[in-house]
């Protein structure tokens, strides 16, 4: 049997990722639908969380790590009473408490777990340990402590609370575990806590209204017109606009001269583009541009 061949095809997807799905699976399903080259994601998704899981095909995957380090928003439910060796609904009871803290008790707690704290990542997480990665050693049996890390977490909101659950809102930076969250919050107000339901509804200026279901994408007639321009990720950043010679010049990794009273001296870092397409990532020093990540025309 011939295989078909890949296609060079390039954009990103801001994919809906439904319940119980991994992040690596719905990779490989769009890849699948789209009969991509290659593919990546832009900040995994558990399993058991839904919502927004940007991905990039193509030459796009270059530009993942500008979305990857965006901002990024989550609604869940913690869960009082429980917590779990996964610190979500996924792991088996390991602690209970009788305590269930009072919305007075629990708003005012928020503050401590706002600005930059220092949080413990947990036991399953894709952090590596000596080349592994924990939630393989976890599952293994071993036992899991990882180093508490600096993360900054912008707001958290109590949405609405319950006896025996509670829900919020918290908009954060790269590297937050919400989980570790919960966990941390409910020993914080004398008890034991687990998160129950996870969605991401913002990531990197992208919200709900971008993203796409996989039933919307599979019954697309043309799911090409689906895709976003690899652009979207640059648009925190400053942009150059290059002639068609100096596209050329770039793409084989030459350095170019910015002309123009207005030209920039210096950026630390920048995109240029030809008719509103990416043509490399890279910074400007003594009035030249020097790409540092080229995407193919």
């Amino acid at each position: 049997m011939v295989k078909t061949p890949k296609r060079p095809i390039s954009g990103w997807i801001i994919l809906d990722k439904p319940y119980g799905m991994s992040s690596t699976q719905a990779v490989a399903k769009l890849r699948w639908l789209y009969n991509a080259e290659k593919a990546g994601h832009a900040g995994t998704l558990d399993p058991l969380a839904t919502g927004l899981l940007p991905i990039a095909l193509g030459e796009a995957t270059k530009t993942v790590p500008f979305v990857q380090g965006g901002g990024k928003r989550y609604s869940f439910d913690l869960e009082w009473g429980s917590q779990t060796s996964t610190d979500d609904a996924e792991g088996e009871v390991v602690q209970t408490s009788d305590v269930r803290p009072r919305e007075q008790d629990v708003r005012a707690a928020l503050a401590g777990f706002t600005g930059t704290i220092m949080q413990r990542p947990p036991a399953f997480s894709a952090i590596k340990v000596n080349g592994e990665r924990a939630y393989d050693l976890a599952r293994a049996g071993e036992a899991v402590e990882l180093a508490p890390r600096p993360v900054t977490i912008d707001e958290l909101t109590l949405v609405s609370h319950g006896t025996d659950r509670s829900r919020f809102d918290m908009a954060c930076e790269k590297g937050t575990y919400v989980r570790s969250l919960a966990r941390d919050l409910a020993e914080a107000l004398g008890t034991r806590g687990h998160v129950t339901m996870l969605r991401r509804t913002a990531v990197a200026g992208f919200t709900e209204a971008d993203a796409l279901t996989l039933e919307t994408i599979e019954a697309a007639p043309d799911r090409d017109v689906l895709l976003r321009p690899a652009s979207v990720a640059m648009r925190h950043l400053p942009e150059l606009c290059v002639s068609s010679d100096d596209a050329a010049l770039i793409r084989n990794g030459g350095v170019v001269l910015l002309r123009g009273a207005s030209a920039p001296i210096a950026l630390p870092e920048v995109w240029a583009s030809f008719n509103g397409s990416v043509v490399a990532i890279g910074s400007v020093r003594a009035g030249h541009f020097h790409p540092s990540r080229v995407l193919k025309g």
